[in-house]
């Protein structure tokens, strides 16, 4: 009898703490893993700059010279890490984007240069989308009343697709959520002798909030909203709707974006589809355990390690994180 006249207790039947009882026993039962293979790195390499450009809202992220783009593509591939996305911030922007598909453009200069340093070491991916590129930042053309133009701007990712595979781009990645965009890349990379090169499709990219940062990143122009094209955060089915079409239109690769605030999202792709899922670890995720480690309210290592995990556990193959080269070099220790 216990103080109080309370009885004790018969012993549980189940004990699930017994695996829980120290680090080994621990590591051994975990369901689930994220190894450095499975992480991309996006970068962002600009034009105008003699050095390294730190990004104010993202801190421990800069804007790259091509020589300084090298060597963080060198970094990479020596951790492991599985891939690189590439994004261009021009000197020069115009209406349609043109230098999107230059030779001599920023972005298809950067896929070249990384190209020559590791070869097939690392997965060189570009980004497909002329938002970076175009005057008014949007990710596609406007037609005289100002809004996006869905069909005039396809042939366009087509010639930028063409031109990143040229430069040597292993992955094209559109991201403007422009319908059919999928087929009209995979078309002309396809009729222009680049069948090898895999398409990565934004195909649930929602109109988030959380993308702020990126637009200091990449020197945003944005005039208004991309709410008429990216995703309403509320809608869930409509994401895997997209996914569904875009892995019929010949995508090798779905991703859902951003990733945290749509888990859901991600575990109902994830459960659907029959080729790999992606998901994209924003921005503003990064910003806000960034900001809140520099002040200690968390333990940033391990906050970054559980979000990474829950990305991966709700089902995403592959994550895109502005923390993949840290998080493979800390997890090698």
């Amino acid at each position: 009898m216990l103080p109080g006249g309370v009885t004790r207790p018969l012993p549980p039947s189940s004990r699930p703490r017994r695996l829980r009882a120290f680090p080994a026993l621990r590591a051994l039962v975990r369901e689930t893993h994220v190894h450095p293979s499975q992480l991309m790195l996006p970068v962002f390499v600009r034009e105008d700059i003699d050095g390294p450009n730190p990004i104010e809202a993202m801190p421990g992220v800069l804007q790259h010279t091509l020589d300084s783009l090298r060597a963080e593509a060198v970094a990479c591939a020596e951790a492991g890490v599985g891939g690189i996305d590439l994004f261009g911030v021009p000197l020069l922007r115009d209406e349609v984007g043109s230098q999107a598909w230059d030779p001599e453009g920023i972005l298809n200069r950067a896929v070249a240069a990384v190209r020559e340093e590791v070869g097939d070491d690392l997965v060189v991916c570009a980004d497909t989308c002329l938002d970076e590129f175009t005057s008014h930042g949007h990710c596609g053309v406007l037609d005289g009343q100002g809004r996006v133009d869905n069909d005039a701007t396809l042939p366009l990712y087509q010639a930028m697709a063409i031109t990143q595979a040229e430069s040597g781009a292993h992955m094209v990645s559109p991201s403007g959520m422009m319908d059919g965009q999928v087929r009209a890349i995979r078309d002309a990379l396809d009729t222009t002798d680049h069948q090898d090169v895999a398409v990565l499709a934004y195909s649930a990219k929602y109109a988030s909030a959380y993308y702020g940062p990126f637009r200091e990143a990449v020197g945003s122009t944005l005039r208004g909203d991309r709410r008429t094209y990216q995703l309403d955060p509320a809608n869930s089915r409509e994401g895997l709707y997209e996914a569904t079409l875009d892995a019929a239109e010949g995508a090798d690769l779905v991703m859902v974006k951003p990733a945290g605030p749509h888990l859901d999202v991600l575990a109902r792709v994830a459960a659907a589809s029959q080729i790999p899922v992606a998901a994209y670890q924003v921005s503003g995720e990064y910003a806000m355990v960034e900001a809140a480690a520099q002040r200690g309210w968390i333990d940033r290592e391990r906050v970054i390690d559980e979000s990474l995990i829950g990305i991966v556990r709700a089902g995403a193959d592959m994550v895109l994180t502005y923390w993949a080269l840290d998080a493979a070099r800390r997890w090698a220790r």
